[in-house]
């Protein structure tokens, strides 16, 4: 087993520690004591927090891109099947905290976007990159006669990242899975009927 480097374990438990709390409720002390080394090392390696923001981001985005590859590029499922895949996926990593953290894409766009242009930019690119996915399984939805041919995928898509996002924003509130019961159950029996 490969010991991970400080810059590593900054990254990793910082993720953690950012998405629990917040950009702004996380300070640097919290995510070197929750990686377990020096204050110093924090700054040996980023040049300040934004710079470690983008970063987790990324490592954010990554672990959803895996899941997008297992769901709604899976071509060896039915398009629809993706999609809920998708979306159930979802659910459980919001479960997996009873909804305390909600989605870091989210958190971050309703909380960092007005203190970082670079965070506020990076979080277009990443939902862009979402949205393009959903079309993309939507479009073969269409193609495989689960949709109806003129279903405009590219604006359902949009539609579809909004509502997850509020949905999550919801039932972080609340800390009930309510809201993303209720954004499901609209999204495959009225949206997509």
């Amino acid at each position: 087993m490969t010991k991970l480097s400080n810059r590593e374990r900054i990254l990793t438990a910082g993720l953690e520690v950012v998405h629990a709390h917040g950009y702004a409720g996380a300070s640097v002390r919290d995510i070197v004591q929750a990686a377990g080394v020096p204050q110093g090392s924090f700054t040996n390696h980023f040049a300040c927090k934004e710079e470690f923001v983008l970063e987790i981001l990324d490592l954010y985005l990554a672990a959803g891109r895996e899941l997008m590859a297992e769901t709604l590029l899976n071509e060896g499922l039915s398009p629809l099947q993706r999609l809920r895949d998708y979306v159930d996926a979802s659910q459980s990593r919001l479960d997996a905290n009873q909804m305390r953290n909600g989605c870091m894409l989210g958190n971050f766009s309703a909380e960092a976007t007005d203190h970082s242009e670079l965070i506020r930019a990076r979080l277009v690119e990443i939902f862009a990159e979402l949205q393009g996915n959903l079309a993309t399984c939507l479009r073969a939805a269409v193609d495989a006669g689960e949709l109806p041919d003129d279903f405009d995928s590219a604006e359902v898509a949009g539609f579809i990242v909004s509502s997850l996002q509020g949905a999550c924003l919801l039932a972080k509130a609340e800390r009930s899975p309510a809201p993303f019961a209720r954004f499901k159950q609209v999204l495959f029996t009225q949206v997509l009927r």
